[in-house]
């Protein structure tokens, strides 16, 4: 039965992906399996990490690029695909938490620091918890695939989003490799900074699900290529909008660490534009305590004073507004009906003044 999501509500179609991903999460806990394994609870822990909060920024966004293309029936096709991009933004987050050796996710322990607390009696719980959560990711990467298949797409609408995501992928871990590279020594290079925000998020959370869900509605490359003049600076609005609540967020709304960044010496925007300005004793602070993992809370408001008498703090503000006005002017060129036109603007204004 065709789930009812012609409407462009995003909690309908927020409900419609939580629904198909607990079907498939029961299914996979219900799968006949070895004692040992039931007694392990694995689709239950991975399930329990993919449920246990997120926007569902990039299913929203394939529906309603769907629409976008004048997308109408075959809504659980629609569906399936979107709530495969939730397993591999799983994927991704459990990887990167895993990489950056992150103690809290959404407010809770990440999920490798959840299987060592489970193994605590072993010799190296620590260990065996990241190398749990590496294949806990490639599990929720395998089962995208398994989602996907599933989701009884045509044989025009496969050739249609294979490539879109091939690219997704491909770009993702390219910009994780170059995150990995340039963490621990951030410098003055704010193109490396930007091209990492650009494949990590503005391409793999904004355009590449508008285009999966475009393609799936027969969608042209005309309409591709307006959807990325949208998609790119919204998205580069969005990862900079990350980085200024990594350092200057809620904890307690962001459900993250403010001093996380600081520790690892992420090359952010944020911190190049610091880095360029910052005077000759504040640069050496910068350089002293940016990287250091036992950066204190004391520490991070000295890094934050830097960052605001250099005026990098207010530069990323202006950036983020002038990139979501940029997008929001890139879709009056675009023929899209009103009701998508509408989702994608207040996209862009949430993307420019979130606080989590």
């Amino acid at each position: 039965m065709d789930t009812p999501v012609a409407s462009l509500e995003l909690e309908v179609i927020h409900q419609a992906v939580e629904k198909h991903l607990a079907r498939f999460f029961n299914a996979k806990a219900r799968e006949p399996a070895d004692a040992h394994l039931t007694d392990l609870r694995i689709p239950q822990t991975l399930g329990e990490f993919v449920f246990a909060g997120g926007k569902r920024l990039r299913p929203a966004l394939c529906v309603l690029g769907w629409q976008s293309a004048g997308g109408s029936g075959g809504f659980d096709a629609v569906i399936a695909t979107a709530a495969s991009l939730e397993l591999f933004h799983a994927f991704a987050l459990i990887h990167d938490d895993v990489m950056d050796e992150s103690d809290i996710r959404r407010g809770q322990p990440t999920l490798h620091r959840i299987l060592a607390g489970r193994h605590a009696d072993r010799p190296d719980p620590d260990r065996l918890g990241a190398n749990a959560g590496i294949l806990f990711g490639d599990l929720a990467l395998s089962w995208t695939d398994e989602i996907l298949y599933g989701a009884s797409l045509t044989p025009e609408q496969r050739r249609a989003v294979a490539p879109i995501l091939f690219a997704m992928r491909t770009e993702v871990m390219y910009g994780q490799y170059l995150d990995l590279l340039a963490t621990g020594r951030p410098t003055t290079d704010l193109g490396h900074a930007m091209l990492i925000a650009r494949l990590k998020t503005a391409k793999y959370t904004i355009e590449r699900p508008l285009h999966l869900g475009a393609a799936l509605a027969g969608g042209d490359k005309a309409l591709l290529r307006g959807l990325t003049a949208f998609a790119i600076p919204v998205g580069e609005a969005f990862q900079l909008r990350d980085d200024l609540l990594g350092v200057y967020g809620d904890p307690g709304e962001t459900g993250k660490s403010t001093v996380d960044d600081l520790r690892s010496g992420k090359h952010t925007v944020l911190m190049a534009l610091a880095l360029a300005r910052a005077e000759p004793a504040d640069k050496r602070l910068l350089r002293f305590l940016v990287g250091d993992p036992e950066l204190t809370e004391v520490d991070a408001a000295r890094v934050r004073a830097v960052l605001d008498a250099t005026g990098a703090r207010s530069s990323v503000e202006r950036m983020i507004a002038t990139r979501c006005r940029r997008g929001e002017r890139a879709l009056t060129g675009l023929d899209l009906p009103p009701a998508v036109t509408a989702a994608l603007r207040e996209f862009a204004r949430r993307a420019a003044v979130r606080i989590s």
